[in-house]
């Protein structure tokens, strides 16, 4: 068998290790020109860490990454709607990392290079088309840049891990559209900062609506630390406007930015100095696309974005992805035929991405700021006596069990 993946991103890369543990040959095609550190910050989740744990790679993280401890959830004010353990801290076998996406991204792709070898990720390919019949499916790749000569390439199966505008799932449904988007645009950072709490520790104020996102992203040195921050504000009306461009590159600047994040408290922080630090701020609309009835058309298949972009709510969606690649490796290994893998795999991780993307529409486990919020838009003196201390945990404990990840101290 030989796998042909279009997309070299965290879902890809971590589909390709998987492929390469259980002895199945591959090979990426990867749009941009190289594999470049962008993006800020990002949360992966234990369930989710453990399967690069079994590719080895938990001391390349921990070089790159911070093992987070706590995670609190606040109002917009900075009081305390709910705190809890997270990773190792929590009882789980591995941690919960809160890293870069790009070194994270650096990290998986090192591996790989380092296992599969220099030729098998290849860059400047953007996939144009396939065609497959009763033996196999042949690729055809453009080169990105203009003029230049594209590649056609031959394999057993086609996976689609080419991101929310995969062009995989394009030819499948070709009538679906620009992205979902509910009028909420992201605006990120990241900066050198002084060492907040234990420096393991995130905050999550506000609900989805209006929110300030707030962890480290590589270890302490000395007293400082790298800070991701997130300013989340539902700033238009989807019914007439539309979403700005979806680029992880495109900035704002800080006029626009500061006045939003300073609508948020977080106790201990100075929001507007952490805002200012930042070298770069980065604009990305909210968006997500609607559960799809299918993934798998004969030998190609969609992973990761591809198959079920989701809100960045809950820290699920490259979590996710890499939940694909076990799957889906697996069930390469094991099955006797691809069609019947692909369809093992889609059975198995449709249901449950599906269910993941509908929760975060309505806030994830933050929907616990939410109905606090709702309940004491002025605040509170003891948050039992808006929301019991039953019910939040509900609310969180639940998000965990239906995304995989409820092993929880409180």
């Amino acid at each position: 068998m030989r796998v042909i993946i279009a997309g070299a991103g965290i879902g890809g890369l971590t589909t390709a290790l998987m492929l390469h543990a259980r002895g199945i040959p591959c090979v990426l095609y990867e749009s941009a020109r190289e594999v470049r550190e962008v993006g800020v910050g990002i949360n992966v989740l234990p369930h989710a860490i453990r399967e690069l744990a079994t590719l080895g790679l938990l001391p390349a993280l921990d070089k790159v990454g911070v093992r987070t401890r706590t995670l609190s959830y606040l109002t917009k004010q900075g009081q305390e709607v709910w705190s809890e353990l997270r990773g190792t801290h929590a009882g789980h076998d591995v941690p919960q990392f809160s890293i870069h996406r790009g070194r994270l991204q650096k990290v998986i792709f090192d591996a790989a290079v380092d296992r599969l070898g220099n030729d098998a990720i290849r860059t400047g390919r953007r996939l144009a088309g396939f065609v497959q019949d009763d033996s196999g499916v042949t690729a055809h790749f453009a080169d990105s840049v203009e003029g230049a000569a594209g590649q056609t390439d031959r394999g057993d199966v086609l996976i689609c891990a080419d991101g929310i505008h995969s062009a995989g799932r394009r030819v499948f449904y070709p009538d679906e559209g620009a992205p979902s988007w509910q009028g909420v645009v992201m605006w990120r950072g990241a900066a050198e900062w002084p060492v907040w709490r234990d420096g393991e520790s995130m905050a999550i104020g506000g609900g989805l609506g209006g929110k300030f996102v707030l962890y480290p992203i590589a270890p302490a040195q000395g007293k400082r630390q790298l800070m991701n921050w997130v300013v989340n504000v539902r700033i238009k009306d989807p019914a007439v406007s539309t979403p700005p461009p979806d680029s992880w590159s495109r900035q704002a600047p800080l006029s626009k930015v500061l006045p939003h994040a300073l609508r948020f408290s977080v106790p201990g922080v100075d929001i507007a100095g952490l805002v200012r630090a930042a070298p770069a701020i980065y604009e990305y609309p909210m968006a997500d696309r609607d559960p799809l009835p299918r993934w798998t058309f004969g030998r190609i298949t969609l992973l990761g974005d591809a198959a079920h972009p989701m809100y960045p709510v809950g820290s699920n969606g490259a979590s996710q992805a890499m939940l694909d690649a076990r799957c889906l490796a697996d069930a390469l290994a094991r099955c006797e035929h691809p069609r019947a893998a692909l369809w093992e795999y889609e059975k198995e991780r449709l249901p449950k991405t599906a269910e993941i993307v509908r929760t975060n529409r309505l806030g994830g486990p933050e929907r616990v700021i939410d109905e606090v919020e709702k309940r004491a838009p002025a605040g509170f003196r003891d948050v039992n006596d808006v929301l019991s201390h039953e019910h939040r945990r509900a609310i969180v404990g639940g998000y965990a069990s239906m995304a995989g990840f409820s092993k929880v101290k409180t």
